[in-house]
């Protein structure tokens, strides 16, 4: 009978110094790191941890976003923000008919992936993406209303916003203007076709869609003096500011956008079908993987944005609902500039051209000129100088609110306020009430504006969002515009100026003594 094994103790310590180790090293952090989330419960339902501010290349893992802050929970419980809208909200969408819809996009883009991969000799077989009704793009959808993008408590959009960070792409394609400009689709539908400024098409692992802007400019960069609007480059974190800035304005007009590190290489390269995207990627001489917009013009690789290698920093705006579903109108602003070097727009040199407008329809009656008001003061705050159109659901009519897209032309310059955005308000001096009552409760200091966005937008996986002078220059461009409705009320009296658009609360003290004075 052989005797007992003389390495079996060394096997045995080895063993026992490999499972110590084990727990030290793996167990006892993880144990310990969701003990510390309990102990501080994220208002966002995970306690993750934020990338490192580093040059080199990010932490993949999902960052964690800020607990409310004070000054924003005060805010939307102060009774403006709190107020319900006047009768029951009209929907958008039928429920049963965009289910219906979408079960229907969703089994044809299966099949047609499958064939796809059936093409390439891909042996392994795909999944098809399902079609949730809890999806939070889908819920998104239908709780758009006559009121808005989105009720004011929704927890629908912070969902959203959470899944179009942290979800895998699923495939990658080029959006309708790049595809107006190729010739590959309906230029009916487009406003303005521009291959300047590249932007992708997104779609996630349950089938929701977003619009995907990669970074251009570091935040600290201001637009050149001597750069028109119409050139200048798109900003990502103009979108993602321009989402939180339209909700604390209880505009509630722009899609939900949210800031995310985008491997460019697994998550747009390796799931696009478009073989046009797959022939503008190249490494470049730093071994980072670039890419760039294949249009007739700026097709060049020193226009292209490249990932540190792969991962690229950009915002995602959630999709609207589909045209075929939900039909929008695109109209020409009132106050469109001139896109040429040297020509100047109506408005531009006559004080009285809003008597004009007055006269034409549907600005004649109706919320329609004080949306385009609306419009204005949030394209004044931003800096935003190229609202060349405006979007509006065709179901809601004349009456129904604008939509307030693309908004990447903003926050270029914190040391200049463009003061011709707000002609629509000089020029026609009229204001909503509950719009006013709000500018003058964020010009308090207790509600101060800069302080609630940049508590805002702390919840922002890419935060800082924008530099500190862009915040303090939303403080000062609030008092130019509440400066330019006193002139009004001086001039036409206040009966006159503010329009008392839906049934509110009667405004605090403090703020009826601003509209006296």
């Amino acid at each position: 009978m052989p005797g007992p094994r003389r390495d079996r103790p060394a096997v045995l310590l080895l063993l026992g110094a490999l499972l110590a180790a084990d727990l030290y090293f793996h167990l006892w952090p993880r144990a310990r790191r969701e003990l510390q989330g309990q102990r501080v419960p994220s208002p966002w339902g995970c306690p993750c941890r934020r990338r490192p501010p580093s040059a080199g290349t990010p932490d993949p893992r999902p960052p964690p976003r800020a607990r409310a802050a004070p000054a924003l929970r005060r805010l939307f419980a102060h009774p403006l923000y709190r107020t319900a809208p006047p009768g029951p909200a009209e929907p958008l969408l039928g429920a049963r008919e965009a289910l219906r819809y979408y079960r229907r996009k969703a089994a044809r883009w299966n099949r047609r992936h499958k064939l796809y991969r059936e093409e390439l000799n891909l042996t392994s077989p795909a999944a098809p993406v399902p079609l949730r009704p809890e999806a939070s793009w889908l819920q998104f959808h239908l709780g758009i209303s006559r009121d808005g993008l989105y009720p004011r408590s929704s927890p629908v959009v912070n969902r959203l916003l959470r899944d179009m960070q942290e979800f895998p792409t699923i495939s990658a394609d080029y959006s309708q203007d790049e595809k107006a400009l190729l010739g590959a689709c309906d230029c009916s539908q487009i406003v303005k076709p521009s291959g300047v400024h590249l932007k992708l098409v997104l779609r996630f692992q349950d089938f929701g869609k977003a619009m995907f802007k990669p970074m251009r400019q570091k935040r600290e960069e201001e637009t050149p003096e001597d750069f028109f609007y119409f050139v200048d480059f798109q900003r990502h974190n103009a979108e993602i500011a321009a989402f939180h800035l339209d909700r604390i304005l209880d505009f509630r007009r722009v899609p939900p956008t949210v800031g995310r590190w985008i491997n460019v290489t697994k998550e747009i390269l390796e799931v696009t079908k478009n073989e046009v995207l797959q022939s503008v990627f190249f490494v470049s001489p730093a071994s980072n993987v670039c890419f760039f917009a294949k249009c007739p013009y700026m097709c060049k690789t020193e226009y292209a944005v490249c990932g540190n290698p792969h991962l690229l920093e950009g915002s995602l705006s959630a999709f609207l609902p589909s045209l075929n579903l939900a039909p929008r109108l695109s109209i020409p602003n009132p106050w469109i500039r001139s896109y040429s070097f040297d020509g100047k727009e109506e408005w531009e040199v006559n004080p009285l051209y809003c008597n004009t407008v007055r006269e034409i329809y549907p600005y004649s009656n109706g919320n329609r000129l004080l949306n385009i008001v609306d419009m204005a003061i949030f394209d004044f705050l931003t800096g935003n100088m190229d609202r060349h159109h405006y979007e509006m659901f065709t179901k809601f009519g004349d009456d129904g609110f604008l939509l307030h897209l693309d908004n990447a032309r903003g926050f270029g310059r914190h040391s200049h306020d463009e003061t011709s955005i707000l002609a629509p308000l000089s020029q026609c001096c009229m204001i909503k009430r509950t719009t006013l009552l709000r500018l003058q409760l964020l010009a308090e200091p207790k509600y101060r504006l800069s302080d609630v966005m940049r508590e805002s937008l702390l919840q922002d996986p890419l935060a800082p969002i924008l530099t500190e002078p862009h915040l303090l220059a939303l403080d000062r461009r609030l008092q130019l515009i509440l400066e330019a409705v006193r002139k009004c009320i001086d001039t036409y009296g206040e009966a006159t100026v503010v329009a008392n658009d839906t049934t509110q609360p009667q405004a605090p003290a403090s703020d009826r003594a601003k509209l006296d004075t």
